[in-house]
């Protein structure tokens, strides 16, 4: 049997697939193969097999915070958004949930309950597992104020793991350094509120995003995490690079702290763009700027 055989009981099996398809940047090589598989006891077997056969894995969400390389990548990328997309609200706020779901559809559906806490995450193209693995925020807010535990694949064990464990910080969580953990849901903690002010923050925080963010063209959000006492896009501006343009890659000319692929785009263009801020960043003010986008499939 050929290797999609063997997965397709288990999953939706697609082969050769550009991954300028799956992510938000529209960029990158072809992947052997993209699954998703139906559910925690499939993805289980799934898991198995991948092993037998010795296959790579990479783990993806909505592909909205990755820049895949331009290469192939002879490998299974898993997705959990088709499938893993179940949630349920309990009467004390708290909502079980899992890793495929998109994060903007539950911060809506929190405040059509009238539960708050979500709001910072209306505007944020992902899953509940790329959150929680990036421990994504905006507005000074961010998962790891609202989580209560993780449900984890480690080893062929879906282990608890609670919030103190989690080793949360600023865009960083425990599982940076554990790849290998696969993320299946979390608990969270939310809190009553007014639906009608819930939903005004919310409509406020999508306009003042639309105004100020190049969200018509393909990009992966914000490029570079904000060192300590700073702003990113206020440095990128200082050395002048808004609008700064390598190959089909540029610096939005609407927020500096965004590189949008305005014309086909390499994603060695996105890397070069990258690394020049970086540098002139560093010269000019003594400052590492630290990407917030996970680069994928690179040799370096």
């Amino acid at each position: 049997m050929t290797l999609k055989e063997k997965l397709q009981p288990y999953a939706d099996v697609e082969v050769n697939v550009s991954l300028k398809t799956r992510t938000t940047f529209r960029i990158g090589g072809n992947c052997s193969y993209f699954i998703y598989p139906k559910n925690e006891l499939c993805l289980l077997r799934v898991m198995d097999i991948l092993k037998d056969e010795e296959m790579p894995i990479k783990i993806f969400g909505k592909g909205s915070n990755i820049l895949c390389s331009d290469d192939d990548y002879d490998g299974v990328i898993l997705c959990l958004d088709r499938y893993f997309t179940d949630f349920y609200f309990e009467e004390d706020g708290s909502c079980l949930v899992q890793a495929g779901t998109s994060i903007i559809l539950l911060a809506h559906e929190a405040m059509k309950r009238s539960l708050s806490g979500l709001e910072f995450a209306s505007g944020i193209p992902g899953t509940i597992g790329g959150a929680l693995f990036m421990n994504a925020g905006a507005y000074k807010s961010d998962m790891a104020g609202i989580v209560q535990e993780v449900y984890v694949l480690k080893e062929h064990t879906i282990c608890i793991m609670r919030k103190d464990e989690l080793d949360y910080a600023y865009r960083h969580s425990i599982f940076q350094q554990h790849r290998d953990w696969l993320i299946l849901g979390c608990r969270l903690q939310l809190q009553e509120g007014d639906q009608k002010e819930i939903r005004d923050v919310m409509d406020s925080r999508r306009k003042r995003r639309m105004d100020s963010q190049p969200l018509n063209k393909p990009c992966a959000g914000s490029v570079f995490r904000n060192p300590e006492s700073h702003q990113a896009w206020q440095l990128i501006e200082s050395i002048g690079m808004r609008g700064k343009r390598i190959g089909g890659a540029m610096v939005s000319e609407k927020h500096a702290n965004f590189i949008v692929n305005e014309d086909n785009a390499k994603a060695n263009d996105v890397a070069a763009l990258v690394e020049e801020i970086q540098k002139e960043v560093k010269e000019r003010f003594d400052i590492d700027l630290i990407t917030e986008v996970e680069k994928f499939n690179w040799n370096n």
